[in-house]
C-alpha cells in the first residue's frame, strides 16, 4: 500500500511538472512524433513485417540444420535462433526480440533457448550507429564502423555469457518441411504484427523523449550520458566528440536506453518469456561495450 502511495504521488508530481510547462510539453511531443514519423517508422516498419513474414514462412527451419554448428557450441541455442540473431543485427531494435518471441511460438526454440537469445539479440542497426552517430556526430564513417563492430562483438560475448550450462537439449523438437500456413494470410498477420509493433515502440519513444528533456540540461559528459539511458535519438546533439565521446556512444548504444527496454517488454507482453535476460543483457552488453571501446579509442581516434 506504502508503495502504491509513493508511486501515485510521483505520477501526480510528474503531471503536475507537466501541466506548470504545458508548451514546453507540446513542443518536446511535437518533436519526438516528427522523429517516428521520419526516422523510426520508415526504418522499422518493413523490417518489422518482412521478420515476421520470415518466420512465419519458415525461415527458421531452413536456417536450423545450417546454423547448428555454430549457434549450439556458441550460444546453446537451436540453429534456428540464427533468424533472430541476423534479423536483430539488421533490422535493429526491437526485432530481434520480437523474432525470438516469434521463434518459441512457433516451437522452433525452446522456451529457455528463446530467453537467452532476448539476452543477445536486441541491437542497433547498423545505419544508426554508421550514419547517425559515425558520419553524422564524429563526422566519419570509419568512426560508425568501428561503433557497429564493437556494438556485434560485445552482442556475441554477451550471447556467450548467457548460454547456462547446458551440454545438450532436454528433449529434440519437431522439424516441419513445410509450412500449413497460407502466404496470404502470412502477409496479413505480418503486416497487422508490424503496425502494433511500430505504434508501441513510438509510444515509447514519445514518452521518453519527453521525459529526457529535463535532462537535457545536465552540464557535459553527466547530461549525455543520463540522456541516452532513457533515450538514444535524444543523445544525438549531447554526444561530445573526441575519446570520451566514442566510449559514450559505444556504451549507450549496448544498452539502448530505457525506451528500448520498454518497447521490448511490449513486443514480448503476450510470449509467456521472462523478460529478466533482457534487462541484463542489456547492461551486460553496455558494460563490454565500454571495455572494448576503452581498447580501441586511441586507434579509432587518433
Amino acid at each position: 500500500m506504502k508503495k502504491r502511495t509513493i508511486l501515485c504521488l510521483l505520477a501526480a508530481l510528474g503531471l503536475a511538472a507537466m501541466l506548470a510547462d504545458a508548451e514546453g510539453v507540446r513542443q518536446s511531443v511535437s518533436e519526438a512524433l516528427s522523429l517516428c514519423a521520419g526516422t523510426v517508422i520508415p526504418s522499422q516498419f518493413l523490417f518489422l513485417a518482412a521478420s515476421s513474414l520470415l518466420v512465419s514462412l519458415g525461415v527458421g527451419e531452413v536456417l536450423a540444420p545450417r546454423l547448428e554448428f555454430l549457434m549450439w557450441p556458441l550460444f546453446r541455442v537451436d540453429g534456428a535462433g540464427a533468424t533472430a540473431l541476423i534479423l536483430g543485427l539488421v533490422g535493429g531494435y526491437p526485432i530481434g526480440a520480437r523474432t525470438a518471441a516469434e521463434l518459441y511460438r512457433e516451437n522452433l526454440v525452446s522456451e529457455v533457448e528463446a530467453e537467452r537469445l532476448l539476452a543477445f539479440c536486441n541491437t542497433a542497426n547498423p545505419a544508426f550507429l554508421i550514419s547517425v552517430l559515425g558520419a553524422g556526430v564524429f563526422g566519419s564513417v570509419r568512426v560508425g564502423i568501428w561503433l557497429w563492430l564493437i556494438h556485434v562483438l560485445s552482442a556475441l560475448l554477451t550471447g556467450i555469457l548467457f548460454r547456462g550450462g547446458a551440454a545438450r537439449r532436454a528433449q529434440p523438437r519437431p522439424r516441419f518441411t513445410a509450412r500449413a500456413v497460407p502466404f496470404s494470410a502470412a502477409v496479413v498477420g505480418s503486416v497487422r504484427r508490424a503496425l502494433e509493433s511500430v505504434l508501441n515502440i513510438c509510444a515509447f519513444v514519445t514518452v521518453f523523449y519527453v521525459l529526457a528533456r529535463p535532462l537535457q540540461r545536465l552540464p557535459g559528459i553527466a547530461g549525455a550520458a543520463a540522456v541516452g539511458a532513457l533515450e538514444l535519438f535524444s543523445v544525438i546533439p549531447l554526444l561530445p566528440g573526441g575519446h570520451a565521446g566514442f566510449i559514450l556512444a559505444s556504451v549507450l548504444s549496448g544498452w539502448g536506453g530505457a525506451s528500448v527496454l520498454c518497447q521490448t517488454l511490449a513486443v514480448l507482453a503476450d510470449s509467456g518469456l521472462s523478460t529478466r535476460n533482457c534487462l541484463l543483457g542489456k547492461a551486460v552488453q553496455a558494460g563490454i561495450s565500454g571495455v572494448l571501446a576503452l581498447l580501441a579509442v586511441r586507434y579509432v581516434m587518433g
